[in-house]
């Protein structure tokens, strides 16, 4: 069997859809044998999941293998972070979790293992690529969300300092609370606390939620689904790429060629 057919060999396997369910399979399986140590469980048990360990990350190097040779250009394979991300957490994996200096990385490593799931399932990869590339705009809407919390946390440290220094002391403490508030942890309670004193402070209250429980949270919402709708189609055309101009004009120019060789 010459290199090209084993490289479409490895490719059918890689590709097969068995096969990637395999592998969630395991990756979801090292999930549950790294949580399951953190019980209290018979000295047997131990051993066991030791083994279990050792088959798991000879599964996955197993898997990273074939996905290498199965790539028809292998210089490329390590341009894709995810390739290296995967080849980083089956190489630390081979490291032993016995008691060696790194074990504690060891250990860390097979936690992430899970992490492998966002690189196997296209879907979960894509959410993520949104979310990072959403994350410069992102920015300036909790930069504007951070200016609104610091003004109203100076107002509430001002105004309701005398009535509860535990919530308002200080403009550190008070942005504490304002979270508390908007995440509706007891917010009624602070609310109730302060109109004792003053009758109209919840205006003060319902317009804070307003601007960052609906407002801004609206915001990122619209802004992560943009990302989301741009990052989809821009898969889309990856995997159904439009021929450009230029191919057109050639095709056209062979057609033209052809019929004029048959007019002949």
């Amino acid at each position: 069997m010459d290199t090209s057919n084993l490289q479409q060999v490895f490719l059918r396997v890689r590709s097969n859809k068995v096969f990637e369910l395999f592998v969630i399979f395991v990756i979801v399986f090292s999930a549950l044998v790294v949580g399951a140590k953190t019980y209290n469980l018979p000295d047997s048990f131990f051993i066991l999941t030791k083994w279990m360990d050792l088959g798991i990350t000879a599964i996955f190097l197993t898997e990273i293998t074939i996905r290498f040779f199965g790539e028809k250009h292998k210089s490329q394979f390590f341009k894709n972070g995810w390739n290296v991300f995967d080849t980083l957490i089956v190489i630390v994996s081979l490291i032993p979790i016995d008691d060696s200096e790194i074990a504690l990385v060891g250990r860390l490593v097979r936690v992430f293992r899970v992490l492998r799931m966002v690189s196997i399932i296209p879907e979960l990869r894509l959410l993520l690529n949104s979310l990072l590339k959403a994350l410069p705009q992102l920015g300036y809407v909790l930069l504007l969300m951070f200016i609104i919390f610091y003004i109203y946390a100076a107002f509430g440290a001002l105004f309701f300092a005398k009535i509860n220094a535990e919530l308002w002391g200080d403009i550190g403490i008070s942005m504490l609370t304002l979270f508390r508030v908007m995440t509706f942890e007891d917010w009624t309670d602070v609310m109730y606390e302060t109109m004792s004193v003053y009758p109209l402070s919840w205006i003060f209250y319902l317009s804070f939620i307003f601007l960052t429980a609906f407002a801004f949270l609206n915001m990122v919402i619209g802004i992560v689904v943009n990302v989301l709708d741009e990052e989809r189609a821009e898969m889309e055309q990856q995997e159904n790429p439009q021929p450009s101009l230029q191919e057109i004009q050639e095709q056209l120019n062979r057609l033209e060629d052809r019929l004029a060789g048959l007019a002949r």
